[in-house]
């Protein structure tokens, strides 16, 4: 039997009741058995845990990002200056068709261990087309919380020969994943239907990711309404709204993720309230590809389902939900006003908003009895984020940094000990995506 008990610290619950606690924070067996002050009875059945002290310290619950892609961490730097449709053509396809099995799960492993030293414990990932077996292994290796699905794209038109696949082989390749990798590594893995956008996809193709999905209890993962062209060809092509196509062929609904959903008419957002689609909003990336601002306050009124994503590492550069917290915080403040959109807000984007994306709300994105025990430690005894104020969400949201990250806990697990990555070779996995990279830079000139 496995135990753990973080002693000390203060407990960002992200309950019911939002309770932030002085105490401790019990973890049997993966599980957390009990937060805040334990009683003369729980203190003496912990009596053998391993103890982690907190003093001083802010206990959270592990990080969930809802909009990722681990298949482009080593394109980091190499498709700057570029607006959506052209940093696809131009940059990131032809990097994603250099993929080799062994570049692609390099690329992931320098994502995670960012992810993790940042206190992302859970994330949703869209691959690309192939290998997307080297994802799910290097997030088992890693200990890691992850929902993943292959990117899907079967209009081959000006995408290159490493990315084009029939509708058939698409679906195939899909189904098979997820007969391989759902509900494995103890339910840490699971699969998600991932067709990239309108314009990469045929009406058949996404038809039938509707009807696999929903037949199989799976999620659906996709873009929409990023770019103001991407939007217009939609329009030309399909003769709707983005956002309305996909809700006209059921690509709506609790189960379904839409990132980033910039441009949306009136309809599209009452589309996304009245189904609790969830949004994943990627403040970095939106501002970097010159793609537009969100109206995520307005949404939130309307009852929408928001959560964050830092996107890819070429069109971000960094995977830091610290980052993407911050920037969601503040870059609406201009149009809705100063209290447009609180801290408390945002970090809720961060976890349970994360959690209910990817349909673990039951399972993590609070610190709770009965939930898994995913969980990062933060040191915020530093110059950036002293003097601690009354209010800690403010403190996390404006002042907290990736690196004020200690320790990290994945289904009770410790990934990530007092600033050392427990479960990958930090040094190999630099080393490795180094020279991932500059083998897919050759191949792509």
């Amino acid at each position: 039997m496995s135990e753990l008990l973080l002693t000390g610290g203060t407990l960002v619950t992200m309950d019911a009741q939002r309770r932030v606690l002085a105490g401790d924070l019990w973890v049997r067996n993966g599980v957390i058995v009990a937060v805040g002050e334990l009683t003369k009875a729980q203190r003496r059945e912990a009596a053998s845990a391993r103890r982690i002290d907190c003093t001083g310290r802010i206990v959270i619950p592990g990080l969930v990002q809802s909009h990722v892609h681990l298949c482009q961490t080593l394109f980091r730097g190499h498709a700057d200056g570029l607006e959506l449709l052209d940093w696809l053509r131009e940059r990131i396809w032809p990097f994603e068709g250099a993929h080799t099995f062994e570049s692609l799960k390099a690329s992931a492993r320098l994502g995670l261990a960012e992810l993790v030293r940042g206190g992302t414990t859970a994330c949703l990932d869209m691959g690309t087309v192939h290998h997307t077996d080297a994802i799910f292994e290097a997030a088992a290796e890693a200990g890691f919380r992850l929902t993943c699905g292959k990117a899907m794209m079967d209009v081959t038109r000006g995408v290159p020969a490493g990315l084009r696949e029939s509708t058939e082989a698409s679906l195939a390749e899909s189904d098979a994943l997820a007969e391989r990798w759902h509900e494995q590594a103890g339910g840490r893995l699971r699969y998600a239907y991932a067709p990239r956008f309108v314009l990469s996809c045929t009406e058949p193709l996404l038809r039938e990711v509707v009807a696999r999905a929903r037949a199989n209890g799976l999620r659906i993962h996709t873009h929409a309404s990023e770019n103001q062209n991407e939007i217009e060809a939609v329009r030309e092509r399909c003769g709707e709204d983005n956002v309305a196509y996909l809700h006209g062929l059921g690509m709506s609904g609790e189960d379904t993720v839409l990132a980033h959903c910039i441009w949306l008419t009136a309809r599209e957002k009452r589309i996304l309230a009245d189904t609790g689609t969830h949004i994943a909003h990627c403040p970095s990336s939106n501002l970097k590809l010159a793609s537009g601002f969100a109206k995520i306050p307005e949404l939130l009124r309307m009852g929408a389902h928001i959560s964050l994503g830092a996107d890819g590492a070429p069109c971000n550069n960094n995977l830091d939900a610290w980052v993407e917290m911050r920037l969601a915080a503040l870059i609406h403040l201009p149009r809705v006003g100063p209290a447009g959109l609180s801290a408390q807000e945002v970090f809720e984007m961060a976890t349970l908003g994360g959690a209910r994306a990817l349909g673990l709300e039951a399972s993590i994105g609070s610190l709770e009895p009965g939930k898994r025990a995913d969980v990062a430690i933060l040191d915020l005894h530093c110059p950036h984020a002293l003097p601690a104020g009354e209010d800690v969400y403010s403190r996390l949201v404006y002042a907290a940094h990736g690196s004020d990250v200690r320790t990290v806990l994945i289904d009770g697990e410790v990934v990530l000990d007092e600033g050392v990555l427990t479960t990958l070779d930090e040094a190999r996995v630099l080393d490795e995506a180094q020279e991932a990279a500059a083998r897919i830079v050759e191949r792509f000139a």
